[in-house]
């Protein structure tokens, strides 16, 4: 990563800085080999009960955010963030991770099968180092840290490189499955849901971020536990038929 930090004040430079990071992780080795596992059931099980852990870990780490923000303008856009996902928005009447156990019914999982989930290692270590950076540093820093791992589903930023992560998992069900857009609710609202949270806070980051270089550094080492995260994922559909 080229070092630009003492460059980024405009909200331009801050939306340039921080898609140059994301664009890269969507493209490097640990996510190539993520998509390029052909899916079957069980792998899909396993990717599924995975990410329902991943959501839960995003839902503490904004929670962190809340509790430790001391800017009001960022602490509503915050709460609006989160009521969206896990009360009600347009997309589900009860918030997103019912969407994720609708579509599990698709590959035979239960809701007991969620609640149940245990994390891969590679999955325990995203989480831990997470939530880390959301509630040990300073809040600017776990802001863009949890931005720019949310704008790995923007398909604006990527759809060159194939679409957003919640688009790219869709066309894969649909190829290796033959399943519709509508039969995948996760998929299918992630891959335009995250457009509107990926503007959310970004005209606030020159008025609110003093240290540029701790706030980017923050998101390069989200974007490193994303790719781990999905090597590990990888590696344990490789593992199954």
């Amino acid at each position: 990563m080229k070092n630009d930090h003492a460059a980024v004040s405009t909200t331009r430079e801050w939306e340039d800085a921080i898609a140059t990071r994301v664009r890269a992780a969507m493209s490097s080795a640990e996510l190539n080999r993520y998509f390029n596992v052909k899916m079957t059931k069980s792998r899909a099980r396993i990717a599924l009960l995975q990410l329902s852990l991943f959501v839960s870990c995003r839902r503490d780490c904004w929670a962190n955010l809340i509790a430790n923000c001391d800017a009001p303008e960022i602490r509503r856009r915050l709460m609006e963030h989160e009521y969206d996902e896990l009360v009600e928005d347009e997309y589900s009447a009860k918030g997103h991770y019912d969407l994720l156990v609708r579509q599990g019914d698709l590959i035979g999982l239960s809701a007991a099968d969620f609640a149940t989930a245990q994390p891969l290692r590679t999955s325990m270590a995203t989480f831990y180092g997470w939530k880390w950076l959301a509630r040990e540093g300073a809040w600017q820093d776990g802001l863009i840290a949890m931005m720019a791992t949310e704008w790995v589903n923007d398909d604006r930023r990527l759809m060159d490189q194939g679409g957003g992560l919640s688009r790219r998992d869709g066309l894969r069900w649909i190829r290796d499955f033959g399943y519709k857009w509508e039969e995948m609710p996760n998929f299918a609202t992630h891959a335009v849901a995250d457009e509107k949270h990926g503007d959310l806070f970004l005209p606030l980051l020159s008025k609110h971020i003093a240290n540029p270089p701790g706030a980017l550094k923050a998101a390069d080492d989200a974007l490193e536990l994303f790719k781990l995260y999905h090597l590990g994922v990888a590696e344990e559909m490789e593992r199954l038929n």
